[in-house]
Order: structure tokens, then sequence, then C-alpha cells
């Protein structure tokens, strides 16, 4: 952890004043954010076949879907074949199982029903269709992820450079674990502490836009109050990031809205014209949970990478 990371979040701890039993506002006035958040949930970002033409579900309908969700992660535990605990890195390895997996056990309850899509727009749930130019370059991604020619062609996440996913976003996304956030608010700035990878955003409040040769990894954002509802606004990503191989003009609008004590409603509009074919969205809770979050070590310090790239060695002397 970098003390340029302890110097920022110190001195966003000393402006915040104690908090308050009840107390929904800060001394600013605006909704308080503040504390510790989970986004875990089963919810899909897009629509199961399954549920085609069912935005929402009865209690009784989700609970079943629940029930089933949790019946067929526990039968597949373990086996190889299985592609959810096999993105998790257990894949016959002896690596992660179902205890590792954190992913919730609930679908997004908003306005009182169970979603069964992150994706609110297209009303189908599902992505809107790419571009020919972004087919292109999801090719040239894909290609660049099985090339073991040197360590920086591997991708940023199995770097533990930024959290995989769009676990930090923008947008952010729920994965299989890891699914925490504390928020820190100030005037000036407010902050997202990201479990995953232990990323940290700092959205500038009523600033400027970074010029545009200036690229970061999770975007530049500026926020303001509209009302008692939190807006940012991202651009200027890295054309390393690749959100659904989206381009750096990714252009993200997140909002944040406290609907009560234990609940922010999220939500995030997509806009990438030479990516996706229109514009979408989707919408999800964060849900308030107990604190602290924990330092999310990755793999720094282990050989991870080293046997990574050792082993494209080998295969490579094995063919000669």
């Amino acid at each position: 952890m970098s003390s340029r990371f302890l110097v920022i979040v110190g001195a966003m701890a000393v402006l915040i004043s104690a908090p308050v039993a009840g107390q929904t506002r800060t001394p600013d006035g605006h909704p308080d954010l503040q504390g510790v958040w989970t986004n875990a949930t089963i919810t899909p970002l897009e629509r199961p076949k399954s549920l085609a033409g069912k935005a929402t579900l009865t209690d009784a309908e989700a609970a079943e879907f629940e029930k089933n969700a949790a019946k067929e992660l526990q039968d597949v535990d373990g086996k190889s074949e299985n592609p959810l605990l096999a993105a998790a890195g257990s894949n016959g390895t002896g690596g992660y199982n179902i205890l590792f997996i954190d992913r919730g056990s609930e679908l997004a309850r908003v306005d009182g029903v169970k979603r069964t899509s992150l994706i609110i727009d297209p009303p189908d749930g599902k992505l809107p269709p790419i571009t020919r130019e972004a087919k292109k370059r999801n090719a040239e991604i894909f290609q660049s992820y099985i090339t073991f020619n040197k360590v920086k062609d591997r991708p940023l996440s199995e770097r533990c450079l930024v959290g995989f996913g769009s676990t930090s976003g923008p947008p952010m996304l729920p994965v299989l674990y890891n699914n925490n956030y504390q928020i820190v608010q100030t005037p000036d700035a407010i902050m997202i502490l990201v479990e995953m990878v232990h990323d940290v955003r700092i959205i500038r409040m009523n600033g400027t836009h970074a010029p545009p040769n200036v690229r970061q990894w999770l975007g530049d954002s500026i926020g303001h109050w509209d009302g008692d509802t939190l807006v940012v606004d991202t651009t200027d990503f890295s054309d390393q990031t690749k959100f659904e191989g989206a381009s750096p003009d990714l252009h993200v609008i997140e909002t944040f809205k406290r609907v009560d004590a234990k609940t922010i409603l999220y939500r995030a509009t997509i806009d990438d014209p030479s990516t996706f074919t229109k514009t979408w969205a989707l919408e999800y809770p964060f849900r308030a949970t107990s604190g602290p979050v924990f330092e999310y070590a990755c793999h720094e310090g282990n050989y991870a990478m080293s046997d990574i790239m050792g082993g494209a060695r080998k295969a490579e002397s094995n063919k000669k």
C-alpha cells in the first residue's frame, strides 16, 4: 500500500465529522453515502434465456430460483467442467471451491421486487449488439490473452493491477467474491475503496475532466449532486481497461441514491458508439454490511506470474 494512498485516505478521514446514530446527511447537507457496502448478488448482468420476458420475479419465484442456484453450485463443487468454478480458479487444480465464492445468495431487489438481470435498458436485459469495429478489436484482445511473450502482455487483472470483471468500474459490477466497498465522503472528493485488488476510485466533486491525452485505468471521474442523487461522469479511460471490449472513448454516467438506511441504489449508463450499437444501462442495490474491508493481497509476492511465463518457455522448448 503506497504512502500516497495512505495520505489521501488519512486526509479525507480527518475532514469527516464523527458519525451520529441515525444521521443520514453530512454536515454540508448532502445524503451520507459513507460506510461499507456490498453489491454481491446472483442476478446476472444479462437476463438468462430461461427467464426471457420476465424482468422481475415474485418472491416465491425468486426463492425457488435462489434455492436451485445454490443447489447447482453445491452439486458441481470441485468439478472442473463447471464454468463458474473454472472461472474462479478451481478447474481441477485444487484451487478455489465454493467456500471461497462469496457471490451472494439472492437476486437483486429493486422497488420491492427481485430483478432477473442487472441490465434494465434494453428492456430485454441483454447487451446491445457490438459494432464490426468492436468485433475486430475484441478478436485482437482475445489473441493477446493467449500470448505469453512477456509479463506486460498479460491482462491487467491477472497481474493484480486492477480488479477483474469491472469490480472497480466504472461501471462497478459484482463478481465471484470480494464484493465489498468502503465510501468516504467530503465536500470536495468522494473515495471508493474496492475490496478486490484494493483499487481506489477518487471522484472529484464539481471539477473538470483532465485533458483527453491523460488516460487512466479507472477513467477520470467527476461528481456533482443533483438534488439528493450523486451523479458521476467518467471519461478518459486507458486503452488497457476494455470493459466488455469497450474502446478508450467509453463514457459512463453513474448515479448513487440513498434510498434507505441500508441501501444505495446504483445505476450506470454506458455509452461507446464505436463498441455498442446503442447506449445501455444497468441498475441494482448496494447494501450496507459490517466492516472493515480487509486488504486483498491478490498474488503479489508469490510465484504465479513467473510460473506462467516459465511454463510458456518450457512449452516452447518442448516444441523444438
